[in-house]
Formats: structure tokens, C-alpha cells, sequence
């Protein structure tokens, strides 16, 4: 038997310690959630309970937590919606060329370098000078849009450089209208990644922190109120907090990963379905 090199254990340790690195705050947080009613913030644990889960669905005396789940959630569906929807269009356009493209696709992805908390105090005052309200909804959903929007275009940019437009030539051959076409054919096709754009819409809206921090007004999302509690909160009912946010944001990513499991097997079966017809 080939013994194996060196390196091979050296990488391989190194991908160890860079998981622990990776994870190892998230399983410290949820380890220390469970602690008993005397329990504090820090180790050894005292007791294992889940006092401090309970807790979280009573009254706090210090913020208003489930009000800005709500909010982060509706946020997160606004932004995920309009990502996908401008992402798809946009890939659309660029299919051809047109005059000025090149300097829109590089303004689109400036905005991924531009420090998030100069976006937010940008945006902040632009709203402020404009006379408009400062409010999670308005102000806070378009400074997110500056974050989602380019990951969902560059995705789109991708999906439609590599897409086989014979499929669409195939579809008007047979009468079909452009709308009919994108309709039946593109759409369905690119389904998949309009799933991953929504899933990067969602999460990346629902875990942002920075570019909301001068534009949610007097209302927090649920980072900002995570963050607020930090300097407040002394008990582990933070940490139940932050378990069932991580927990919810595996959920949410899994229900996607099932969406696009279902749906390409949905359609290796129509392909089976139409390959036996054809026989």
C-alpha cells in the first residue's frame, strides 16, 4: 500500500484547525446555551437545562427580540425577491451588448469593495437630505440591494454566458412568442440558480449588520438587536438567541437545497418520461 506524503497530513491538519476555526464560536455558543438557571456567560457550565430557551419566548426586560426577527424576515423576503427578480433581468440585457454596458457592469460590482458602513452612512444621508424617512423598509432594504444585487447579477452573468440559446431559437421555431419562450423554457432552466440567487438574497439580507446600522431608523433588525443586547444582556439567553438564528439559518438553507433536489429530479424524470415516449 502507497504510503501518502507528507504534505497530504500537514494539508490535511491545517483543514482541521481552519473548520475548528470556522465553527468552533457557533458550537462554543450553542454548548453554552444549555447551561442551568445559574448559568453565566463564559465556562465552566453549571448544569444543563434548556432554562434558557424557555426564557427567550418570555418577556425581556432589554429589547425586543422577536419583533426584529419579524423585521429581518419580511426585510429578508423584500430583498430576496427583488434580487432575483433585477438579477434576471439584468442577465437578460447583458446578453447583447449595449452602449455603455461595460461601465455598468463595473459601477455593479463597485459596489462589493466599497466599505459596507460608508454605504450605510451614504445612504443615510441621502434619505436625511431628501427629507424621507430613515426606516428598515426603505432606507435599509435599498442599502442592502447595494450588497445582494451584485452577487445575483454575477451569478446570472454566468448562468447566461453558458446558457444554449438554440433552446429558445427551438421554442419560437414552434410558435412560441419571446415571453412563452422565457416562460417555458429559460426560466425552468435556470431555476436552480434563481433558487441560489434567492437563497444568497435571504441570507445575506437577514445576517447584515453594517449597511443596516445608519439605515433601519428606530427600529432594529435582528442583528443590530443582537449587538445591542451584547452590551446589556448577562445571562446565556444571548446564546439560546444566537442557536435558534443559527438553527433557523440552516433551516431556511436546507428547505432551498430541497427545493433545487426536487426539482432536478423532477426533471431527470421528465427527461426518462419523454426519452421511453419517444421509444
Amino acid at each position: 500500500m502507497e504510503s501518502r506524503p507528507r504534505s497530504f497530513y500537514v494539508l490535511c491538519a491545517f483543514f482541521v484547525l481552519f473548520l475548528l476555526f470556522l465553527y468552533g464560536p457557533t458550537f462554543t455558543i450553542a454548548i453554552l446555551s444549555f447551561q442551568g438557571p445559574q448559568g453565566g456567560l463564559t465556562f465552566p457550565m453549571r448544569g444543563a437545562s434548556l432554562h434558557w430557551f424557555f426564557d427567550l419566548f418570555q418577556q425581556q426586560a432589554v429589547g425586543d427580540i422577536w419583533g426584529s426577527f419579524r423585521r429581518s424576515f419580511v426585510l429578508g423576503l423584500m430583498v430576496m425577491i427583488t434580487t432575483v427578480v433585477v438579477s434576471v433581468m439584468g442577465g437578460l440585457a447583458f446578453r447583447k451588448r449595449f452602449a455603455g454596458n461595460g461601465v455598468l457592469f463595473y459601477l455593479v460590482i463597485t459596489a462589493l469593495v466599497i466599505p459596507s458602513i460608508l454605504v450605510s452612512l451614504g445612504v443615510g444621508l441621502i434619505f436625511s437630505q431628501a427629507g424621507l424617512p430613515i426606516h428598515w423598509a426603505s432606507s435599509g432594504f435599498g442599502s442592502q440591494l447595494t450588497w445582494t444585487l451584485p452577487f445575483g447579477l454575477l451569478i446570472m452573468f454566468a448562468v447566461f454566458n453558458r446558457f444554449d440559446k438554440s433552446f429558445e431559437e427551438a421554442a419560437r421555431d414552434q410558435g412560441a412568442s419571446n415571453w412563452q419562450a422565457l416562460q417555458h423554457v429559460v426560466l425552468p432552466i435556470i431555476a436552480p440558480s434563481l433558487i441560489g440567487v434567492a437563497l444568497f438574497g435571504f441570507t445575506l439580507s437577514y445576517d447584515e449588520f453594517a449597511r443596516t446600522l445608519l439605515t433601519a431608523g428606530s427600529y432594529n433588525t435582528l442583528p443590530l438587536e443582537i449587538y445591542g443586547m451584547t452590551t446589556n444582556v448577562t445571562t446565556p439567553v444571548i446564546f439560546a438567541l444566537g442557536t435558534l438564528t443559527t438553527a433557523f439559518s440552516l433551516v431556511i438553507i436546507g428547505v432551498f437545497l430541497l427545493t433545487v433536489w426536487s426539482m432536478n429530479k423532477r426533471r431527470a424524470k421528465q427527461g426518462s418520461d419523454a426519452g421511453k415516449g419517444m421509444v
